[in-house]
């Protein structure tokens, strides 16, 4: 298992770098100046243009930036923002946790909810049951994050009144304890769920495929002949054996969710990294784009490393290669 993850991470390396230098560059190359941004409808003279460019580095051939950028972070310095004149890295710790906690929360109710759904449609294969459960699979699949979210705000907060439309807590703050804790809570849900339904659909599709698949193999018959009850063959037998694949495909799109929660924080006012990349890209703000970008393409490599020894200890069969 030690060389396992020894040849995972030096394969991961090499992937992340590129990954860091191919942002930079796609970025770099990208129309448009921040500094006519900062500056604004200001007239400002082409002498104090050039000293901003020069403070900022970016009157330097781009090799030359990339060198520089590279090797900052190297020693984890991730840049000064251009619009909000402050580090890079605490612009991004103060937005971490209220992105950690949309994302993981959905995460989370994706998975548990998708491997439920998923269990049941392959127990009831074939039955009505099964064929509204993919029915409403390929609704929810085929829905973008965006667009159901300005419907949920459409009917939950502004048609019922149920829950707030934007934000992370009241404007005038939580209350302390438990009533605090309830009144964040209706602010999650919403985008919670929104970002949660593409891939909430996709592990339901992907944990009833494999679960059919397992059930028809011989070793669950013999366990049904040796007299073994339901809950033991679907849980301890078929569910553990069709987790690979499940598994698999939860560990792939932590980035997706990650990446995709811009446009949900975007839509219901959500304070976290994704909606500062979207502020940072109408902005310009180069160094913040990037310090989002490698750690958005850090999450997707560190993601896909556990998601393999995960795999490799849940089936051993995996190639060691």
């Amino acid at each position: 298992m030690a060389a396992f993850i020894l040849r995972r991470v030096l394969h991961a390396l090499p992937l992340l770098l590129a990954v860091v230098v191919l942002n930079f560059l796609l970025i770099a190359f990208t129309p448009g100046d921040p500094i006519t941004l900062l500056v604004g409808d200001f007239p400002a003279p082409p002498e104090y243009l050039a000293q901003m460019r020069s403070e900022y580095g970016l009157d330097q051939p781009v090799w030359v930036q990339l060198g520089h950028y590279l090797w900052k972070v190297l020693h984890g310095d991730f840049g000064y923002s251009f619009a909000a004149q402050q580090p890079v890295s605490s612009l991004i710790l103060d937005r971490l946790g209220a992105t950690l906690e949309l994302t993981l929360t959905a995460l989370l109710f994706a998975s548990v909810v998708g491997i439920a759904l998923g269990v049941i449609a392959a127990m009831r294969a074939g039955k009505p049951l099964d064929g509204g459960i993919q029915a409403l699979g390929s609704i929810g699949y085929s829905v973008p994050d965006f667009w159901l979210g300005q419907l949920l705000i459409l009917a939950f907060a502004i048609g019922l009144g149920w829950l707030p439309s934007q934000g992370y807590n009241p404007i005038r703050g939580a209350a302390p304890g438990w009533e605090g804790f309830v009144q964040h809570l209706h602010y999650l849900v919403l985008p919670a769920f929104a970002l949660s339904l593409r891939y909430l659909t996709l592990i339901t599709r992907i944990t009833r495929a494999a679960m059919l698949e397992v059930l028809h193999a011989d070793y669950i018959l013999a366990s049904r002949a040796r007299g073994a009850g339901e809950w033991t063959v679907i849980v301890g037998h078929a569910l553990r054996n069709a987790g690979a694949p499940v598994l698999t495909v939860i560990g792939y799109n932590v980035g997706f969710v990650l990446a995709g929660s811009a446009l949900v924080e975007t839509v219901f006012g959500w304070p976290g990294i994704g909606r500062l990349l979207y502020e940072s890209i109408s902005k310009r703000d180069y160094p913040v784009m990037l310090a989002i970008l490698l750690m958005v393409s850090a999450t997707v490599v560190v993601a896909n490393l556990l998601t393999d020894v995960l795999h490799r200890w849940l089936d051993p069969r995996v190639e060691r290669a």
